[in-house]
């Protein structure tokens, strides 16, 4: 008996989910796999920094495509936009939690003994709010710097915003930091000791750009923030969440929740364990897709009673 229990746990989808996420991680970066850079845009916290890329960022795509970035006009970023329209529609946030790196990183950093943090209803919802507005400054700039460059008066707004005219939220990224900023410090610094004494090697870390300091301070403040509240920057800061939220409310991917084996006002512990705070008992029980949810389905294992499964469409 106690070895069919270790194999039901093993078994979990929480498990399984794990697995994929960390294959997703090797596979987002091709230098495992030496297949170079591929064409595939996905709407997931990524980066742009290392050549060898196999996926893009579709939120970095839309902001270069936006502002012209190394051409001489702007274009629409119709494949970012598709990506996100085509994904959201069939998927629903469902890559947030089973694909993207960052949400990986942050699964990770969960599992740390520390006391969770807890955030109060109201402090929540409200705080829900930041990555709306994330979206909205990040796509005004986006926006505006290409209106200037059509016109030809960008000169001055890119002289006086520099990187963040062209990318003004993936300059400033975790993800982007984590990533790509912060492996390629440590690789030149590994060749300036090499090259160097070790004193003046040292020496140049305090001639990096101010810049990056501001997206170590960011990064840094993420991941111990990550530590206190699971998923709190999918929650909260997440641009690409705030995209996918509103799409995940037409997707033809849902969650059910039998009311026969639910027993409600007994149990909650589909609720207790999201990490994203969807009220689950309190949606349609036929089939709900919340804007925060990132069917990460640790609902359906939690659940004693099996009440929760997944619905498509």
């Amino acid at each position: 008996m106690a070895k069919v229990d270790v194999k039901r746990r093993l078994l979990k989808i929480n498990t399984i989910r794990i697995v994929v996420q960390f294959l997703s991680f090797l596979f987002f970066s091709a230098i495992i796999f030496n297949l170079g850079s591929l064409p595939i845009l996905l709407p997931v916290l990524w980066t742009w920094g290392l050549q060898q890329n196999t996926v893009g960022d579709a939120f970095t795509a839309l902001q270069l495509m936006l502002s012209g970035w190394q051409q001489s006009t702007p274009v629409f970023p119709w494949l970012a936009v598709a990506s996100f329209l085509a994904v959201g529609v069939l998927l629903g946030k469902s890559l947030c939690g089973w694909v993207c790196p960052f949400g990986f990183i942050q699964d990770l950093i969960d599992f740390i003994k520390v006391k969770k943090m807890e955030v109060s209803p109201k402090t929540h919802e409200d705080m829900t709010l930041m990555k709306y507005l994330v979206l909205g400054i990040t796509l005004f700039i986006s926006v505006t710097f290409s209106a200037a460059k059509l016109l030809g008066a960008h000169r001055s707004y890119e002289n006086a915003m520099g990187i963040f005219a062209y990318a003004p939220f993936t300059a400033v990224s975790p993800s982007e930091t984590l990533f790509a900023t912060l492996p390629k410090m440590v690789q030149g610094f590994s060749n300036a000791i090499v090259e160097k004494p070790v004193l003046e090697a040292l020496a140049g870390v305090l001639d990096l750009p101010p810049l990056f300091w501001v997206q170590l301070f960011i990064l840094v403040g993420i991941l111990v923030f990550a530590a206190y509240v699971p998923r709190g920057w999918c929650k909260y800061f997440c641009p690409h969440g705030a995209i996918m939220a509103v799409l995940n409310r037409f997707s033809f991917m849902g969650l059910r929740r039998d009311l026969v084996k639910c027993v409600k006002g007994e149990c909650r512990e589909c609720v207790k364990t999201c990490p994203m705070r969807v009220r689950i008992l309190e949606l349609p029980w036929e089939k709900f897709s919340d804007p925060e949810c990132i069917y990460c389905l640790k609902c359906v294992d939690a659940c004693p009673n099996k009440a929760i499964r997944l619905k498509y469409p």
